[in-house]
């Protein structure tokens, strides 16, 4: 996939139509992905630029503060410069203020679609307990099933929390364990059994399972919302 640096709109030189031909070859890429309902990292990559672009048109005396921390010393410091350089440049302004205002709009169109593909395959995921859900649920396994109900893909999970800006976020880290073929025989309790006994760390697991009716890329897609869901299930059941 075609990317942009952090700092595009301002590298090299400041021209609208250059920017703009720069910005359409990223976000025609990104809409070949959604087309085929590949997520991410694409959706995740738009959003990081449009709220680069937002935090630079919105916050210019808070730069520091509010660029994600994905930025280099470097590049700060070079966008710290053109500011300086803008304010005695009415030109240069003008120009930079156009592109940063096309590209959000684009942008925004990119993460709407992006969107709204997301929020149909969070409504199509069913989230249930296998067994009984220990108090203790940081730690467990994740059964992943889709449309096409020929398997099971165990992953292992473990929550954590980190804070940002004064908030707190809830994250989640899966590890993929193994793949089970869907029959009789393995059905998700006889799994969840295999696993006890194969992985003696977790010898009261928390396990959910997470099954949906229609068939997403798992990597790109249905893992990542999956994952996300899962999250939000937890944290409202304790």
């Amino acid at each position: 996939m075609s990317s942009l640096s952090e700092t595009w709109f301002a590298d090299g030189y400041i021209d609208f139509e250059q920017k703009k031909y720069t910005l359409l070859a990223y976000l025609q890429q990104i809409t070949r992905y959604f087309n085929q309902n590949k997520l991410y990292p694409q959706l995740s990559d738009v959003i990081f630029h449009y709220n680069n672009l937002v935090a630079f048109k919105e916050n210019k005396q808070f730069l520091q503060q509010q660029f994600p921390k994905r930025l280099t010393a470097v590049n700060m410091e070079r966008l710290q410069l053109l500011y300086e350089q803008m304010i005695s440049d009415d030109e240069l302004m003008q120009e930079l203020e156009n592109i940063i205002q096309y590209a959000i709009q684009k942008m925004n169109s990119a993460i709407r679609e992006g969107t709204e593909i997301y929020e149909f395959v969070e409504g199509s995921l069913n989230i249930s307990p296998v067994g009984l859900i220990p108090l203790d649920t940081q730690e467990g396994y994740l059964f992943l099933c889709d449309g096409r109900f020929t398997e099971i893909i165990v992953y292992e999970y473990r929550l954590s929390i980190f804070e940002r800006h004064d908030e707190k976020y809830r994250g989640i880290h899966t590890q993929y364990l193994e793949t089970f073929t869907k029959d009789l025989v393995h059905t998700c309790e006889h799994i969840k059994t295999t696993l006890i006994r194969q992985y003696k760390k977790l010898p009261n697991p928390a396990v959910y399972r997470i099954d949906t009716n229609l068939v997403f890329p798992v990597t790109e897609t249905l893992l990542p919302i999956a994952k996300r869901s899962l999250v939000k299930y937890i944290a409202t059941s304790n």
